[in-house]
Order: structure tokens, then sequence, then C-alpha cells
């Protein structure tokens, strides 16, 4: 089902809510997104690629402020060495115990500040804003456009998560959710 709509002065839109393969005429999002030419097309391209990479940065940001946000409590409430007196008790050694609240630390269990909070909250929320566009382009079925985004995806993770990979502790990338739009 292809519709010319009249957008932009006058100048027919190609939209259809079946596969297509249009270019030039083509909009997305808005009537201000028309595609005239060839180039204008390539840019809107070029623009599904880099929206599908700054998802997948997003997703790393995150991520890495989550780790620095445990780093950082956890060398809050690191103990400090306790000096060993030799005495008449020499059975249990203070220096070798940790104390339970460290281990929370180290299992996530420390909360993190209103501020810090704030700004978890806000890497969630641009992730989410841009996974949602990503998904509204989708949904104009354009098959370059859906190709570009899936190649978006693939240079993103390449380059932003290529990370260590530490037996499971902290969890891949790859044991991540691997769509952010809907959860």
């Amino acid at each position: 089902m292809s519709s010319g709509m009249s957008m932009n002065g006058g100048n027919p839109c190609k939209i259809s809510m079946l596969w297509n393969w249009y270019t030039v005429d083509s909009c997305f999002l808005a009537s201000s997104w028309h595609n005239t030419t060839s180039g204008m097309f390539a840019g809107s391209c070029i623009g599904a690629v880099l929206l599908t990479m700054l998802l997948e940065l997003l997703r790393r940001t995150g991520k890495e402020y989550d780790r620095y946000l445990i780093r950082k409590h956890t060398a809050a409430v690191r103990p400090e060495p306790t000096i060993h007196h030799a005495g008449a008790d020499d059975k249990t050694s203070s220096a070798s115990a940790t104390p339970p609240h460290q281990d929370q630390v180290r299992l996530g269990g420390s909360r993190p500040s209103v501020l810090e909070q704030a700004v978890r909250a806000l890497l969630h929320m641009v992730q989410f804003a841009v996974a949602y566009f990503i998904m509204l382009l989708a949904m104009y079925y354009n098959g370059y456009i859906i190709i570009c985004i899936f190649l978006g995806a693939y240079i993103g993770a390449f380059i932003f998560h290529w990370e260590h990979l530490d037996g499971g502790r902290s969890g891949t990338s790859a044991s991540q959710e691997p769509t952010v739009c809907c959860g």
C-alpha cells in the first residue's frame, strides 16, 4: 500500500507500510525529512548507521558508569588493615576477616546516591529515546534503511563492546538484552 502524500510544499512523499526499496521521494518521521535526491537518501542511510552506533555507545557508557560506581563504592568501604598482635589466643586473625558490608558491595549491594541514580536514569532515557527513533525508522519498511540499521548495530557492537571476557563475573555484552526499546 503505497501512498503519494502531498507534503513539504506539494512534493509527493513515497511512504509504504509494506517492504519497499524507495530512495528518491522517500520520507521518514516528518515531512521535512523528504529525500528529493539520491545524495539526500545516502545521507539518511549514513544517519541511520550513525544513530544505531550511537545507541551502542550509550549502552557501553551506561555499563561503564555502573562499573565506575561499583569501583567507587567498593573503595569507600574497604576495611583498614588491622595489626595482628601476638598474644595468648593466636588461633584467629582479625586481618583476614572481611566485613560483611564489603561483600555486599562486591555483590552489588550498594545503592547509588540520588545524583548517581539521576545520571543512570538519564543515560537510560537517552538510550530508550534513540532506540525508539531507530524503531520508528525501521517501521517505514525501507530495505536500505533496515540494512543500515543492521550495519550500524554491527559496527557499533564491534567498536563499543570490545571488552575483556572475565569468566562471567560481570557479564558480557552477549548476556545483555539485545534491544533496549521495549524493556
